[in-house]
């Protein structure tokens, strides 16, 4: 079929009804099991996680180049000489992050010291490995100590997101539990093994009633858990300094706001002897990692918990009261923070003191929503937060870098974990979070060249019918002129033939007479009206 037919017709070719082409078929992409691999990896939390250490780290070497006054002193003579400048920012950088790591993990320069120092004395063997380990192992050893109860305390925040309650109460709880234990501990003589498990098992009662106020006020009289357990907190951290001012709390030395030392049976072992402070505790933190666990996943009172914090209205439809659950929530978690006191005061501190809680309370909640609310998240996290505490602290002290900056660098991945689709863009896998972004945009091109490709092919239909319309006035007008019809006696046939129809070669009709053709717009004649015209008179002159 030619193109004029094709016009004619109303069709293009390969397309309309006249077509006998098809179009192609969609492309099939086959999936194989690495891109079905690298795809849940794109889309799973561990790339997000490692991304957000990435990022905050990059932020955090920028902070440290602009805090490190020799880094300042090359930048000021860049372009004389670069080799300074750059020489300067990477020892900055890299001495930092190696005492942050020395600080957290591994200590390489104390251990070599201790292993010569065996070496020198005439030991061999194991000799010098154990005393090189100890002391290369020793900050590793903080950093499970200053875990142990942020572990604890994060388990009971998590208890109470997932259950979609907000428990900010965790200072205040482990303020209390910590006070419980600690006044069980140096005030009452009990035997040994008694003594530690009366201990800790006050200290969590103590936190779950402190937990349990907040949870009676939400329950009872709907008050936002937010606000109540932001001001028991207020009320825990005073009754501390209050109570640090008594004598039930300090004993016969009431000149410093401390209490006296834990009684030996209540004490927490130490795992590695007297040199180390890393205790018992250790085991009750992994052990809330499983009650964590277990109560949110096996347990009856945990599917409650879950099913409230996923849609309170159809738990209640289910026959399960949210004002009851909301107050049991919040009684496990205050009882598994104030547990995290408890452990804190018998093995770390030993003792009261106005700052016993520290930051514990609050980093419980940056650890809770870092792991997920999940055992092993929150173990995880909590490892990595401990490392950044005690890894800056001797950043602090061997860099002169601020310790504020570990303060910044864990807010920057606290941010970045929480933005999951910011990291995958500034990675350049923006599409993981719209997955079929990609083929909407391809077919709504293809329908959008479509309709194009048909627009052309009715334009084009629509000249081809105007043209053959004008070639067959044509012929008919060659024919009748052909059999000696006179078109003198016929003036209108021959005006007519003489000009061309509207829409060929002299434009759509309603042209102006400036362009030559079509009908005036003020009602006048065109040219080729008066050149007919003109005609008839001539021969009726002639005549």
């Amino acid at each position: 079929m030619s193109a004029v037919d094709a016009a004619v017709t109303g069709s293009a070719p390969g397309i309309g009804a006249g077509s006998t082409d098809t179009p192609p078929p969609p492309e099939q992409t086959a999936e194989t099991a690495l891109a079905r691999t690298l795809q849940k990896i794109a889309r799973g939390d561990l790339l997000v996680v490692v991304m957000s250490f990435v990022f905050a780290f990059l932020i955090g070497s920028v902070l440290i180049i602009i805090a490190d006054q020799e880094v300042r002193q090359t930048l000021g003579y860049f372009f004389a000489r670069p080799g300074d400048a750059l020489s300067a920012i990477w020892q900055s950088v890299t001495h930092a992050y190696g005492a942050m790591f020395r600080g957290a993990i591994f200590d390489a320069p104390g251990y070599t010291k201790a292993a010569e120092r065996v070496r020198e004395a005439g030991g061999s063997g194991t000799y010098v490995l154990v005393p090189a380990l100890s002391a290369g192992l020793r900050p590793l050893t903080e950093t499970l100590t200053v875990a142990t109860p942020l572990i604890i305390a994060s388990a009971g925040m998590a208890v109470s997101f997932r259950a979609g309650l907000f428990n900010i109460g965790g200072t205040g709880q482990l303020i209390v539990g910590a006070m419980a234990a600690g006044y069980v501990g140096f005030s009452f003589q009990l035997p040994i093994g008694v003594h530690l498990l009366v201990c800790l098992v006050v200290g969590a009662l103590a936190g779950g009633v402190w937990g349990g106020i907040a949870g009676f006020l939400k329950a009872r009289f709907g008050a936002n858990e937010v606000i109540s357990t932001i001001m028991l907190n207020w009320i825990a951290t005073y009754l501390l300094f209050f109570a640090l001012k008594t004598a039930a709390f300090t004993g016969a030395n009431q000149s410093q706001p401390t209490s006296p030392s834990i009684g030996e049976n209540a004490v927490l072992p130490q795992l590695l002897g007297s040199g180390f402070r890393l205790h018992a505790g250790l085991f009750i933190a992994a052990g809330a990692a499983v009650v964590l666990w277990w109560l949110m996943s096996r347990s009856t009172i945990g599917f409650h918990f879950r099913a409230v914090g996923s849609n309170p209205r159809a738990a209640q439809v289910a026959g399960i009261s949210p004002a009851r659950t909301a107050f049991l929530v919040l009684a496990v978690a205050g009882a598994l923070v104030g547990l995290a006191g408890a452990v804190h005061v018998l093995g770390t501190e030993q003792r009261l003191t106005e700052g016993v809680a520290g930051n514990i309370g609050f980093d419980a909640i940056t650890v809770a929503l870092l792991g997920r609310s999940g055992p092993v998240g929150i173990v995880l996290a909590g490892l990595l937060f401990a490392a950044l505490s005690t890894g800056g602290r001797f950043m602090e002290s061997n860099q002169g870098v601020p310790l504020d900056l570990v303060q910044v660098i864990q807010v920057l991945v606290v941010l970045f974990i929480a933005a999951p689709p910011l990291v995958r863009t500034l990675i350049g896998l923006r599409r993981i979070d719209h997955p079929g972004a990609g083929a909407r945009v391809r077919n709504a091109r293809r329908a959008r060249t479509g309709a194009e490709m048909a627009a052309v092919a009715s334009g084009a239909a629509a000249a081809a019918s105007d043209a053959a319309d004008f070639a067959s006035s044509t012929v008919e007008t060659s024919t009748d002129r052909s059999s000696g019809a006179s078109t003198a006696d016929h003036p209108a046939t021959a005006a007519e033939t003489a000009s061309p129809p509207p829409g060929d070669s002299g434009g759509p009709p309603g042209r102006d007479l400036a362009k030559g053709t079509g009908t005036s717009s003020e009602g006048g004649s065109s040219p080729l009206e008066e050149q007919s015209e003109d005609a008839t008179d001539a021969q009726e002159e002639e005549r």
